[in-house]
C-alpha cells in the first residue's frame, strides 16, 4: 500500500469515526495509530512529536484565557452586557434581534468563545425574544450565528490554537479579528433590520442616553480586561502567558469583589470545567500535530498542492484560498476543534503558496463559525435548540439568512485582506 493510500484511509477512518459520534480524542488517536501502523513509522517517535507539539509556549495562554472566560461568565457579566446593549440598540426596530447581537459582540469580547457565548447569553436573550413574540426557531438561530462573533473578537481561543499551530504573533491575529468581528456583527444587523422590516417587529424599548450611561457604568469594567490585554499584547507589555494570567486575576477580583456574583462552590466549578476543557484541547493539539507529522511523511501536502492546482481554473490567490477554505468548511461540519486538527496538515501547502498567515487566520476563524452552524455536527444550533427547546432542523432552516450572509461575508474577506491586515500593519509600523 503507497504512503498516500495510507493516509486517504486515515482521513476516511477519522471522519467515519466522528460521524458515528466518536469522541474527538478518541477517534483522533486511532487515526494516528492507524497511520503510524500503515506507514511502518517507529511508535516511539509518537510520545515525542506529541509533546512537541504541546510544548509551543504560547500554548500556556490557552488554559489561562479559557479560565478567565469562565469566571466571567460565571460572574454575572452576561445580564449587565444584555442591559447595556439594550440601552443602545433596543429602540431599533426589531430592537431585541439587535441587542442579541449586541450582547453577543460584546460578550466574545469578554470570553472569546462562541460555545460559552451561547451558554452565558442564550440563556437570557432567547426567553426573553420568545416572551416578546418572535418566533422560537428564529430566536434560537440568530442567537447561535450571532455567537460565531465570539470567536472574532480578541481576545479568542481559536487565535491562540492557531497561533500555536503557525508561531504567528497572537498581538498580531487579535489585532486581526477586531475589524472583521465588528463587520460580521453589522451584517448580522442588517439581516435582522430587513427581517424586522419585512415581519413588523417593533422596538424593544425607548431610548434614553441616562439608561445608556447607567447601564454603561454597570458594564465598563467589564471591556477593561479585552482592551487591557490586547493592548499590552500589541505594545509589548505582556507575553501572551502572562496576558491569560492577568486575565484571570482581572476577572477573579471582577467576579468575587466587584460584582460578588462568584462563591467558592462556583469557582471551583468554573475550574474543574477549565482543567476538564484544557486538558481535552491539548490533548487534541498533541495528536493533531503527530497527525499532521504522518500526514506529511505520506506527501499529503504536495498532493493538496496537485489538487489546488487542478481545482483552480484561474492562476489566482483568491481561488486558491477559496478551494482551501471550502475543504476547512466541509471538515468543520465534522470537526470541533477544527483548527488543531486541520493547520498542521495544510500549514505546508500555506507556506508553498506564500500566503498571509495573518490573514488566513481570520478566514480559518471565519470557517470555523460556518462549520459550527453547519449540519451534521453543527454544535451552536445543537446548543441553540436546546435552550429554546426546539428541534435542530427548524432552527437550520431559520438560521439560512445569517448562513448565507457570513459565507457572502467570508467571500468578502477572502478578496479583501486590508480588513485582517491593516490594523496589525498599522499598529506595527
Amino acid at each position: 500500500m503507497t504512503p498516500l493510500l495510507g493516509a486517504g484511509l486515515s482521513i476516511v477512518l477519522l471522519c467515519g469515526l466522528l460521524v458515528f459520534r466518536i469522541p474527538m480524542i478518541v477517534a483522533i488517536m486511532s487515526v494516528v495509530f492507524f497511520s503510524n501502523f500503515m506507514s511502518g513509522a517507529w511508535m516511539l517517535t509518537l510520545p515525542q512529536t506529541m509533546m512537541s507539539g504541546i510544548s509551543r509556549f504560547v500554548l500556556i495562554a490557552l488554559p489561562l484565557f479559557v479560565l478567565a472566560g469562565g469566571i466571567m461568565n460565571a460572574g454575572g457579566i452576561s445580564g449587565r452586557l444584555f442591559e447595556f446593549a439594550r440601552a443602545l440598540v433596543g429602540s431599533l426596530r426589531g430592537g431585541l434581534a439587535h441587542v442579541n447581537v449586541v450582547t453577543s459582540m460584546f460578550f466574545g469580547g469578554m470570553i472569546g468563545s462562541s460555545t460559552a457565548d451561547l451558554a452565558g447569553t442564550g440563556s437570557i436573550v432567547i426567553p426573553e425574544m420568545r416572551k416578546n413574540g418572535y418566533p422560537a426557531d428564529f430566536s434560537a438561530a440568530l442567537t447561535a450565528s450571532s455567537a460565531g462573533i465570539g470567536p472574532m473578537i480578541p481576545p479568542s481561543s481559536p487565535m491562540i490554537l492557531y497561533s500555536a499551530m503557525t508561531g504567528v504573533s497572537l498581538g498580531a491575529l487579535f489585532l486581526a479579528g477586531l475589524i472583521p468581528g465588528l463587520l460580521l456583527g453589522f451584517l448580522l444587523m442588517l439581516i435582522v433590520a430587513w427581517l424586522a422590516k419585512r415581519n413588523r417587529w417593533e422596538a424593544y424599548a425607548a431610548f434614553s442616553l441616562s439608561e445608556v450611561v447607567r447601564t454603561g457604568r454597570r458594564a465598563i469594567l467589564s471591556f477593561g480586561m479585552p482592551l487591557i490585554i490586547v493592548g499590552g499584547l500589541v505594545v509589548g507589555i505582556f507575553t501572551p502567558s502572562e496576558a491569560g494570567a492577568f486575565a484571570v486575576v482581572y476577572a477573579l477580583v471582577l467576579a468575587t469583589v466587584v460584582h460578588r456574583m462568584l462563591d467558592f462552590r462556583g469557582l471551583y466549578r468554573v475550574l474543574a470545567n477549565a482543567v476538564q476543557l484544557s486538558g481535552e484541547l491539548l490533548i487534541i493539539v498533541g495528536l493533531s500535530f503527530a497527525l499532521g507529522s504522518a500526514l506529511t511523511n505520506a506527501r499529503v501536502p504536495e498532493f493538496l498542492v496537485e489538487f489546488i492546482d487542478f481545482a483552480t481554473v484561474i492562476d489566482s490567490m483568491y481561488f486558491r484560498l477559496l478551494v482551501l477554505l471550502a475543504l476547512a468548511i466541509l471538515a468543520g461540519m465534522i470537526l470541533d476543534p477544527l483548527i488543531p486538527v486541520l493547520m498542521p496538515i495544510i500549514l505546508p501547502t500555506l507556506i508553498f503558496y506564500e500566503v498571509d498567515l495573518v490573514h488566513f487566520g481570520v478566514l480559518m476563524v471565519i470557517a470555523v463559525v460556518i462549520g459550527q452552524v453547519t449540519p451534521p455536527l453543527a454544535i451552536a444550533l445543537i446548543i441553540a435548540g436546546k435552550i429554546a427547546d426546539i428541534d435542530q432542523i427548524r432552527v437550520m432552516k431559520a438560521n439560512m439568512p445569517f448562513f448565507l450572509g457570513i459565507v457572502a461575508f467570508l467571500l468578502f474577506a477572502i478578496a479583501v485582506p486590508g480588513l485582517a491586515t491593516w490594523l496589525p500593519d498599522l499598529m506595527r509600523n
